[in-house]
């Protein structure tokens, strides 16, 4: 099996490899493609990620907030099942999390401004005070966003599911 901790990646694609409970902690990933892996508890202490994309990914028990962002922090979702993880206190300006499931995830203190969760199902995550200015949550679902304890500024939503924004405020739509 490969060694996943301290090392560097480079332009790499890792396809239909099970992570599952791997380190890679140290190691620096840069413009590398996570395609139809499962990448449960992988420990992401001090791990470097520079526009990586994953697609069509198990992530479930991940603490992205454990990474190193002193450079560039910049990674993607597309198709994929997100579960039980954490990006809270995180840059993720500009981030897509575009048709996945998004369970049980905590995004506490997270600048999400541009991010895009088009199609996504955001199922009991914790969406608190974030910055989610000229973000995008087109066709996205189940997500339980508090316009009292979060910034909203040019954020888009669909209907009918936009009105969960005032499940907060106790009140009766007929």
């Amino acid at each position: 099996m490969m060694e996943y901790q301290n090392g560097e990646f480079e332009a790499k694609t890792f396809k239909d490899i099970n992570f599952r409970d791997t380190s890679f902690n140290y190691s620096r990933f840069i413009d590398c493609v996570f395609e139809n892996c499962n990448l449960s508890n992988v420990d992401l202490t001090n791990t470097r990620l520079q526009d990586v994309r994953f697609r069509n990914c198990k992530i479930m028990g991940l603490d992205f907030s454990k990474c190193n962002d002193d450079f560039i922090l910049a990674f993607g979702f597309e198709d994929s099942f997100l579960s039980i993880s954490i990006f809270s206190n995180m840059n993720l300006e500009n981030t897509d999390f575009i048709n996945c499931q998004i369970h049980d995830c905590d995004f506490l203190n997270t600048n999400l401004t541009k991010a895009n969760f088009e199609n996504s199902d955001l199922k009991n995550s914790l969406i608190q005070n974030a910055n989610l200015s000229f973000t995008s949550f087109r066709n996205a679902k189940n997500y339980d966003i508090d316009p009292t304890n979060n910034f909203l500024k040019k954020t888009k939503f669909s209907i009918p599911e936009v009105l969960s924004l005032l499940n907060s405020h106790d009140i009766e739509l007929e």
